[in-house]
């Protein structure tokens, strides 16, 4: 009936043992490995956000700076149209009227010539 002698049952046995003792060392091996790759991630995901932080740090000082000097320019110019309300005047009319012009030779240029204003 059966062909196996009781000599081939121990080295099954064997052969069985070895790759079990394979395959816990292979899942702590895995286990090892997989801390490695989670420590590795929690150090990129710090220093991703340390130089998130040092960027931010950067933009809302320049915006700062920047907020600063428009607030300057903004109060000089303030103080010139105040010492100067002729000049500021005859300067926003000639401006407003270089804009109404251009919209007129913008809106000409950009027109149907067939269309009538009758």
């Amino acid at each position: 009936m059966a062909d196996t002698t009781k000599s081939d049952v121990p080295q099954i046995d064997d052969i069985q043992k070895t790759l079990e003792k394979q395959i816990a060392e292979l899942r702590r091996e895995i286990t090892k490995i997989n801390k490695s790759i989670a420590a590795r991630g929690a150090d990129l995901v710090d220093n991703a956000s340390e130089q998130a932080s040092d960027l931010y740090d950067t933009a809302a000082a320049r915006a700062s700076r920047t907020a600063q000097q428009l607030r300057t320019q903004a109060q000089a110019v303030s103080d010139v149209a105040r010492e100067n309300p002729g000049t500021t005047t005859a300067l926003v009319g000639v401006i407003g009227l270089l804009g109404f012009l251009a919209g007129l030779a913008i809106g000409q240029a950009t027109s149907d010539t067939t269309r009538r204003w009758y």
